[in-house]
């Protein structure tokens, strides 16, 4: 991400200009996608011409440019390892945003200009940093009501802090004591290396440290004796066949991403981990095992979240039926928040390689975060025996929105929903269990047991 200095946002906004009226090709032979866009929610202006993409993250007192990417083809770009995809809809006024790491789509409506908060650069000063943090979240967080936060007072109780010289620190610790109430995993605030997050109060938002104490924990106890186990993905997938007959597998799963060993490498693109993953799942799915296996258990009692995309890919290898894995919908009135985009079905398409379609045990806990949240939604309605063991999950699916401020720094939130069948969101709740054993608590860890992993194993035993 890059902060435009006021020099380069007048240049950007030279360039948007030059290109905002074009609505055929130079060739004459249709409707192109150069132009600017207005995005249905999110708050963003897409100006898109010259072989780039330029974001502007808006809002009614600021614009501020935002994510760039280069085009790489017909209607495609590359930024950070990720391919956008842009296509023209019903008519030459309306299309469609997609990202390969991610599921659903953004609308894009045609505009003929800039919004007018983009004609002149935008303060540094800390009080307009202060007022573009706080219509950030005004205009785009779907949650106040939901926590009973009066985010209005919040304004009104902490505006008169900030004057013209609040100090970068302060004005992180203003921020941070704002947001801290809405105990939101998905919202964030960071000055460089220093970063405020606050997860549901009672859980623990995994690190590194939690994932390999918890991964030393269940191979010397749950897996010691597995006749085959092996490691995938830089280590964020296992795979066991488990000992004691009754044809059991085991499938833990830490994390959307990191499967690479170095992800700022440039290898370390989307198509990159989809590949690492299938290669995880080739080794584990043969068609043997597929056929023999009585029931799998999915372990995200740890997962930290990264790609939506790879959580459906996974699913797809357990089902034979087509269906529904959720919908998506974001908030899209800065004045409204009960106001949403048409809600998109995000189908689970049964995959062309081998498939176990029997039964599933999900471990889930209030360290299940993000896209393994996500994925555990995309099981609730798969087709044959699911069942769900162990605790709540965090309760944060939304893609985060990366909202720059004009002093450097960068603010997080969520504005996005996931919904079930009957149009119910676990935002704030998490999914909850239908059993429910403890989570790796310390005296679980003391007694040397994984209540979880041993409900588990009797439920799919059971099934046969």
């Amino acid at each position: 991400m890059r902060i435009a200095t006021a020099t380069t946002t007048v240049i950007a906004l030279a360039l948007a200009a030059g290109i905002a009226a074009p609505a055929a090709s130079a060739s004459g032979a249709g409707p192109t996608i150069d132009g600017l866009w207005r995005m249905d929610g999110y708050g963003t202006v897409l100006a898109l011409g010259h072989g780039t993409y330029q974001e502007y993250q808006t809002t009614t007192v600021s614009c501020l440019m935002g994510d760039t990417a280069r085009r790489t083809g017909p209607g495609t770009y590359t930024a950070d390892g990720d391919v956008l995809t842009v296509r023209l809809g019903r008519d030459r006024d309306h299309a469609k945003l997609g990202a390969a790491s991610a599921v659903g789509h953004r609308k894009l409506v045609r505009v003929s200009a800039l919004p007018a908060t983009c004609t002149h650069p935008t303060p540094k000063d800390p009080l307009t940093s202060f007022d573009v943090f706080w219509q950030s979240y005004e205009e785009n967080y779907p949650f106040f009501a939901a926590k009973g936060i009066n985010w209005h007072a919040v304004r009104d109780e902490y505006r008169p802090q900030v004057r013209k010289d609040t100090t970068r620190a302060e004005l992180f610790d203003i921020f941070s004591r704002m947001v801290r109430p809405l105990y939101d995993a998905h919202v964030a605030v960071q000055d460089g290396d220093r970063v405020f997050a606050e997860g549901r109060p009672g859980t623990e938002v995994p690190d590194e440290e939690l994932d390999a104490k918890v991964k030393k924990f269940i191979v010397a106890r749950d897996l010691a004796n597995a006749p085959y186990r092996r490691d995938f993905a830089n280590g964020r997938i296992t795979y066991a066949d488990l000992a004691g007959g009754g044809r059991l597998g085991y499938l833990r799963i830490s994390g959307f991403d990191g499967y690479l060993p170095d992800e700022s490498d440039e290898d370390a693109s989307y198509a990159a981990q989809l590949a690492e993953l299938d290669r995880a799942l080739n080794t584990v799915l043969t068609p043997q095992r597929s056929r023999h296996l009585h029931g799998l258990i999915i372990d995200l009692r740890i997962n930290g979240g990264g790609s939506d995309a790879l959580g459906i890919h996974i699913a797809e290898r357990l089902t034979d039926t087509p269906y529904i894995a959720y919908t998506k919908r974001a908030r899209n009135d800065p004045t409204n928040p009960t106001r949403h985009t048409r809600p998109e079905p995000i189908p689970v398409l049964p995959a062309h390689s081998p498939r176990y379609t029997g039964p599933v045990a999900v471990l889930t806990g209030g360290s299940t975060v993000s896209a393994g949240e996500t994925f555990a939604q995309a099981l609730i309605d798969r087709p044959g025996h699911t069942i769900r063991i162990g605790q709540p999950t965090q309760g944060v699916f939304s893609d985060v929105m990366e909202r720059e401020l004009p002093n450097g720094m960068t603010a997080y939130l969520p504005n996005e929903e996931y919904l079930t069948d009957s149009g119910r969101t676990f935002d704030g709740a998490g999914i909850p269990p239908q059993v429910t054993v403890p989570v790796f608590t310390k005296e679980e860890f003391a007694a040397g047991r994984d209540s979880g992993f041993d409900r588990a194993v009797a439920v799919l035993r059971n099934e046969h």
